[in-house]
């Protein structure tokens, strides 16, 4: 019988011994998981945020509209609207051509161009240990439309309201 509650008791305190040695490792794998989610929530609202804020774009092209739309959808990110979002017009020929309209806007020549939105978000794991060793990842959500309605706020006399913008 002794050797029978030996056995028992050793076993017990070596599941215990084990258990220790791999729940860093599990805390570790859970929190990764957590970490992996939020990363994948910030791209996902980055994209929303700059594809609302485009759509915006292509019928108000009042840059402070833009980027307040672009805020308001990613307010969970932290985004600020000076800063964070970035609102261009590029030709439709070479839309890769940064700012190539950005000098029709307000004029009949933006219908042939191309409304870019950036949000840039910058993500920071939660966990010091993941942190570390991924660092700090720039996370870009971009959408690009065609200008279907030109209108800047304030605009000249008589004032008319820009569709969505206010």
């Amino acid at each position: 019988m002794t050797i029978l509650r030996r056995r028992s008791e050793a076993s017990r305190g070596q599941t215990l011994v084990e258990f220790a040695l791999i729940l860093p490792l599990l805390v570790l794998i859970l929190v990764g998981i957590f970490d992996f989610g939020r990363a994948i929530y910030g791209y996902s609202t980055a994209n929303n945020a700059a594809r609302e804020a485009a759509r915006v774009a292509i019928v108000d092209q009042t840059l402070s509209h833009v980027q307040d739309h672009a805020a308001q959808h990613a307010v969970a990110l932290g985004v600020d609207p000076s800063t964070d979002v970035i609102v261009d017009y590029r030709n439709a020929e070479d839309p890769e051509n940064v700012g190539s309209c950005d000098a029709a806007v307000g004029t009949e020549e933006i219908f042939g161009c191309v409304a870019v939105v950036r949000v840039l978000y910058t993500y920071d794991a939660a966990t010091p240990l993941i942190g570390n060793l991924v660092g700090t990842i720039q996370i870009t959500g971009e959408a690009r439309f065609p200008v279907a309605f030109s209108c800047v706020d304030p605009a000249p006399d008589p004032p008319i309201e820009c569709p969505v913008g206010s």
